[in-house]
């Protein structure tokens, strides 16, 4: 053991100026293992915000569901069955549109793409949560349902909405943060394009031609569905303003005036025929 100490002393005299770099080397995984322990703790942080949101927003609802539940569950309630299945039919439609508001408006895409991304946990619990109601859903409010089915339905929109409230949040928060630098650029692009693609006062071409680099720029950064890619050609190829007034509706336009009195079909307009030099008018 005094062997191995004297030498560590003759090598660390011998070898003295490695303290430095090595001092340099120990500080920068300090700071490293800091920054990592830093985004450990905001990690952490960030888990037990949102399942302290999913937390609340379970209690509202279930506050909510104790709140209109006995009005469905309960025969003797003064509104009817029907009116409170249309009820819950408006809110089931209501959250459906804003969720088809973001899987249609490419600009929308483009802005909030973790909304449309099926991987990401929060996204895919309100796509479940969405099946669910959509399985519950009674076909018409007139159907003929139990107390109990009245009852699953209703928590089944209750989730319904807590999932797009919960997952619309998250996607507005990350906005495209998850994408690179050169993605971003790429998103930015694409949105420039997109007001050219559907800009009225453009020409037919450049319309089309802004469509065709919207879909280059997305390509691998963004899966548009086939019913977005419908709305949006739709929206290219939209008949411009100054291509309304066509010559045939000035034509029928002139025809409903009284005033215009046309030749009839089987008679003809003369041609007028040139005049001569020595003819006056």
């Amino acid at each position: 053991m005094d062997e191995f100490i004297q030498g560590f002393w003759v090598w660390a005299g011998t070898y003295w100026w490695l303290v430095f770099p090595l001092m340099g080397v120990a500080g920068g995984a300090a700071k490293s293992w800091e920054r990592a322990a830093k985004r450990r703790h905001e990690r952490r942080l960030e888990t037990l915000r949102l399942k302290a949101e999913i937390k609340t927003a379970q209690l509202e609802a279930r506050g909510h569901a104790k709140r209109v539940g006995p009005a469905i569950v309960d025969t003797r309630a003064s509104v009817a069955p029907n009116t409170l299945l249309e009820r819950l039919f408006a809110e089931h439609d209501e959250i459906t549109a804003r969720w088809l508001d973001y899987e249609l408006d490419v600009a929308k895409l483009i802005a909030f793409p973790a909304m449309s991304d099926g991987r990401r946990p929060l996204v895919a619990a309100f796509l479940r949560a969405k099946k669910t109601a959509d399985a519950l859903r009674p076909p018409t409010a007139d159907t003929s349902v139990t107390e109990q089915q009245v009852s699953e339905y209703l928590d089944a929109v209750g989730a319904y909405a807590v999932a797009f409230e919960i997952a619309e949040k998250d996607a507005r928060r990350l906005r495209d943060s998850t994408f690179t630098e050169p993605e971003r650029k790429r998103l930015d692009r694409a949105q420039q394009l997109l007001k050219v693609a559907v800009d009225e006062s453009a020409t037919q071409a450049e319309r089309n031609l802004a469509y065709k680099r919207v879909r280059d720029e997305l390509d691998g950064l963004i899966l548009l569905s086939d019913d977005a890619v419908q709305v949006l050609e739709k929206q290219v190829a939209r008949e411009l303003p100054a291509q309304a007034s066509t010559p045939s509706a000035a034509n029928d336009d002139a025809a409903s005036d009284p005033r215009h009195d046309p030749m009839p079909e089987s008679e003809p307009r003369p041609e007028r025929m040139p005049l001569r030099k020595d003819e006056s008018l």
